[in-house]
């Protein structure tokens, strides 16, 4: 492996794991979501916080990576944990196969959407960032890990731009879900959201960045929360939106 693929692990690391405060304001986020012995699925682990916060939770965690080195982390983290189960793959509507875009300096980043390097060439905010190699990963959907490990109570996606592949994957609700948005592909929030709505998501909010902290003190339709996510300026770079299904509103 590439010395920058290593440097660039110690840096997810030093990101995802160094603000105490940060990871407070995550735990109690998903405490919204889930209870002790709840199943929730981590699509796009990446170097594992999410997992450590929903563990910490009393969560049961099915963690979905597809790049070869943060999936090591997340063996040597979580490896030995029963109540974890690790998948090595990519996310998106079917089985099979997809190339993945590395980018070793900052994996976090890595993707398997060609439309979110693009987008991302040039752009404020995105400077420096180059995708410098590609690998072939399997392809899982949601359904299949659903029909493998059973329903989630909550679903967490964050995979760079192929989140309309994930929810295209998905063909039932569970009771609530994330996704990531990016500023610089803010065109796929309203898919994402269509996507949502078919399915039987009613009421929705959002977070900033790394902030986890929702905007709205309660939870808003989907016009309403299109209206705010599409109105943020171009510095807000990046966020979260959750959306519940009526059982769980």
């Amino acid at each position: 492996m590439p010395s920058t693929g290593l440097s660039g692990l110690f840096r997810s690391f030093d990101v995802y794991y160094r603000d105490a405060g940060r990871r407070s304001a995550m735990e109690a986020l998903y405490a919204r979501f889930l209870r002790p012995g709840d199943l929730a699925f981590d699509i796009g682990s990446h170097v594992g916080d999410r997992v450590s916060a929903m563990r910490l939770l009393g969560a049961q965690v099915v963690a979905v990576e597809p790049q070869p080195m943060p999936y090591r982390a997340l063996r040597l983290i979580h490896g030995r944990d029963r109540k974890v189960r690790l998948v090595q793959a990519a996310c998106g509507e079917a089985y099979g196969e997809v190339e993945l875009f590395v980018n070793s300096a900052n994996p976090t980043v890595s993707t398997a959407s060609p439309a979110f390097t693009q987008a991302a060439s040039g752009a404020a905010g995105w400077e420096g960032q180059t995708w410098d190699r590609s690998v072939t990963v399997p392809l899982v959907c949601l359904d299949s890990l659903i029909e493998r490990f059973g329903s989630p109570a909550f679903i967490k996606i964050d995979v760079e731009g192929y989140e309309p592949k994930v929810l295209a994957g998905l063909s039932r609700p569970v009771p609530a879900l994330s996704f990531e948005f990016t500023l610089i592909q803010i065109d796929l929030v309203p898919s994402c959201l269509e996507r949502l709505t078919a399915l039987g998501f009613d009421r929705f909010n959002y977070a900033l960045g790394e902030s986890h902290r929702l905007a709205f003190e309660r939870a808003v339709s989907s016009a309403v929360l299109l209206d705010a996510v599409m109105s943020l300026p171009a510095s807000a770079n990046s966020g979260d939106v959750y959306a519940w299904a009526p059982a769980a509103a």
